[in-house]
This record gives C-alpha cells, sequence and structure tokens, in this order.
C-alpha cells in the first residue's frame, strides 16, 4: 500500500533519492506501522490519520509512474483509492482494516457464519455512523455517558450495548427463578475461612459445573450413579487455586470444594489407572470400560450430577460446593421446544452418537433450551422495541430493511 521510498524507477533509485535518504525515510514510516499495531491506538485517529495520509501519497505516486497507460483512467485514478477485495474473509480481519485505512471494503465466504460477522463489522456500522444512540438508557451508566460524543460507530455500539442490557433484564423477569443466586452461609465459611468476608452476601453464579454420571459396574453399588471426572480442578492459577473433593459414604458421596494445591487425587479425577479403563467407580474402584459408558449411554442411564459453583466475587471467581437447592432447580426446568433431527453417527474427529446422543436436542440441557429459547422469543421483540426507539427518537421510517440497503428505523 505505501511505496518504499528507495524503490527502483528505471535502471537506479527514484530520481533525487540517496540510500541515506532513502533509510531515514523508510524508518519514519516503519514508525507509522510500530504506532498502528499497539492496541491503545485501535481508535486513535491521530494514527490512523497518517497511515492513511501516506496510503494516499503513495496511490498519487504510482498513479503518476502509470499515467501512460492506456487504461489509466479507469485504473489509475489519483482521486480514488483502490478497492479491496476479500474472496474468503473469515473473522474478517483484513477487509476491516483496509476499512480503517480508508479503502472501499468487500469480503465474502461461503461460512455463513462468516458473512454475518463481516457484515456486522464492515457493511452496517458506516450506515450509522455518527448517530446517537436510541436505545432504552442503562439506569447503572454514570451521568456524563449521557452527554458523550457519539462519532463514528459509537452511537451503534452503544445501542448494541443497550438493547444487549434491556434483553438480560426482560430474560431475567422470565427465567429468572432458574438462575438464583448462592447464599454464602456460615456453615459453607466453617470448612473454608477464605469465605468468612462472603457470609450472608448473594454472589452471582457464573457457572454450575456439571459431571456426567453412569450406574456403577459394580452390583453390590449398581443403584448409585458414580461420575466420569477427567480431572476435580478447578482453578490452578497461582494464588487462587481451588478443586472438587469427593466425600464418600458407604453407597453415597457429596462434593466439597477446597482451595489450595490440589492434591493428585484431585487432578486425576476418576480417571482409572491402567489399560482396559477409562475411568474407575468411585464407590468401588471398579474399572469403567469405553464400551460399559457407551451401553449406560445407549440404555438413558446416562445422568448428570452438580459437582461446584462458580460464583462472582468482588476480587475475582468463587468457586463453592454445590447446594441441593441449585441442583433442584436446575431439574425444574421444563423446555417448551427442543431442536428435531438426528445427530450424524459419523462426523470428522468423532460424534456422540455411540453414547446414546442421538438427536441434537439431546446435547442441551433443559434448563439450556429454556434460556435459548427464551433468547431467541426476545429477538423479535426486542427489534420492534428499536424500531419504535429509533422513530421516537426522529430516524425516519424509510420501511427498508437492512438486507435491502435500508438506513432509517426498519
Amino acid at each position: 500500500m505505501v511505496n518504499d521510498p528507495g524503490y527502483q524507477q528505471g535502471s537506479g533509485f527514484k530520481y533525487g533519492v540517496n540510500k541515506e535518504k532513502a533509510a531515514i525515510e523508510r524508518e519514519r514510516l516503519f514508525k507509522i506501522i510500530e504506532d498502528l499495531v499497539l492496541w491503545e491506538n485501535t481508535n486513535n485517529e491521530e494514527v490512523l490519520a497518517r497511515a492513511r495520509e501516506e496510503i494516499v501519497r503513495s496511490w498519487r505516486e504510482t498513479c503518476e509512474l502509470n499515467k501512460g497507460h492506456p487504461q489509466a483512467a479507469e485504473l489509475f485514478n489519483p482521486d480514488k483509492l483502490p478497492a479491496f477485495h476479500d474472496p474468503f474473509a473469515g473473522g474478517g480481519a483484513l477487509p476491516l482494516e483496509a476499512q480503517r485505512l480508508g479503502l472501499e471494503s468487500y469480503a465474502s465466504d461461503l461460512n455463513p457464519v462468516a458473512v454475518t460477522i463481516n457484515k456486522a463489522m464492515i457493511e452496517i456500522p458506516p450506515k450509522f455512523a455518527g448517530r446517537t444512540p436510541v436505545g432504552p438508557r442503562i439506569e447503572s451508566d454514570r451521568q456524563e455517558k449521557l452527554h458523550e460524543h457519539w462519532s463514528g460507530a459509537r452511537g451503534l455500539a452503544e445501542d448494541v450495548r443497550r438493547y444487549g442490557a434491556w434483553m438480560r433484564a426482560e430474560a431475567e423477569k422470565r427465567i429468572g427463578h432458574l438462575y438464583p443466586k448462592i447464599e454464602v452461609t456460615a456453615d459453607m465459611a466453617a470448612e473454608r475461612p477464605d469465605l468468612k468476608p462472603l457470609v450472608g452476601q448473594k454472589l452471582t453464579v457464573i457457572a454450575w459445573l456439571w459431571a456426567r454420571t453412569v450406574k456403577s459396574p459394580n452390583p453390590a453399588f449398581s443403584h448409585a450413579d458414580v461420575p466420569l471426572v477427567s480431572t476435580f480442578v478447578l482453578s490452578s492459577k497461582e494464588g487462587k487455586e481451588a478443586y472438587v473433593e469427593p466425600a464418600v459414604d458407604g453407597d453415597s458421596y457429596r462434593f466439597t470444594v477446597k482451595t489450595g494445591t490440589p492434591t493428585e487425587a484431585a487432578k486425576a479425577g476418576t480417571k482409572a489407572v491402567g489399560r482396559g479403563a477409562n475411568f474407575a467407580c468411585m464407590l468401588s474402584l471398579m474399572p469403567i470400560s469405553g464400551d460399559y459408558i457407551k451401553t449406560e449411554g445407549k440404555s438413558g442411564r446416562m445422568g448428570a450430577r452438580l459437582m461446584a459453583v462458580v460464583a462472582e466475587g468482588v476480587r475475582g471467581r468463587v468457586y463453592l460446593a454445590p447446594t441441593p437447592e441449585h441442583e433442584a432447580i436446575a431439574n425444574e426446568a421444563q423446555p417448551q421446544w427442543r431442536p428435531s433431527g438426528d445427530v450424524p453417527a459419523r462426523l470428522t474427529g468423532g460424534t456422540c452418537v455411540p453414547y446414546g446422543l442421538k438427536e441434537w436436542g439431546d446435547l442441551f440441557t433443559p434448563r439450556q433450551l429454556v434460556a435459548l429459547t427464551t433468547f431467541s422469543d426476545l429477538v423479535p421483540v426486542a427489534i420492534e422495541k428499536c424500531q419504535q426507539d429509533a422513530i421516537a427518537s426522529g430516524i425516519a421510517d424509510d420501511g427498508v430493511g437492512l438486507d435491502a440497503g435500508g438506513s432509517g428505523a426498519t
């Protein structure tokens, strides 16, 4: 995009430029690149302007050198930069960067996900450049955000944030009871001194960690569902280590959560030692083979047991032992819809069919399906609300959607 300052013209260096001067100019251009690649300069207009200026200058220089070309008027117009085309754009990094540097950017791909990503990054934002957001303000926002300068795509980005918050709030009204907070009790802190400052607080849960289970292969424990766990380690980050420690009592067990350096047993989970088995029964230590697991799955005897709860703390994640209440609430979910269709019996990298998971709906828990359908149902509601908010803010309703090139309220 930018000509080298010492490029050859004819049989030698560019007229009037010796190697020393070319090296100095080259370092100046390199400095622009060095500034351009810094993350903190992603939206630095001063740095971007310097880069765009050099691109334009080099293009005009190229046009001057090619003014004798028979198609110079069409191919070498000094007032119009060449367009950028990426036929297999993927995640859109190249066309997006080309657009930031001032080129007219075109992207395509065979993957519909990639097409959607590129549309959201390089096609849609320019249509709404410089517009103020129209969505309902988030109550927790600071007052000064109301007077922010909405240049570029900032207004559109803010609307994405606002309507995302609105959808989350609406979803919470509908299914919040299935995703309760977890209260840190004195009993929890009795075994975990690190929890004492949190006693009485209700923490937002960010993950429920479940273990797949099968019936024990040992006849004496065949009524018990035993976990299949590759590792009990929850966090290996230095200073914040946490792991699950099962407490076995006869033919039953419960999961506890410990902090500190994980034991070797925690690292191993319930994996079996030696050949011929994938896991071992936690109650009897009897090996559990891969074929046995598949038979259990196909027979509908594969289940799940809540192993740990990950909550959001003031200084990071808090790992907690599961409670009967949280496990029961998850089992209360009753989805009104589940995806149909058979999972392919053969897929590159393996398939879940041998484990009894034959349909797409089998890959989700009931609570996941309830959440997914709730968010899906809210999408058309959000679209209607966005349209009404846009009209109320003064944007014309042209009746033309984005798919047809529209840029109004529709």
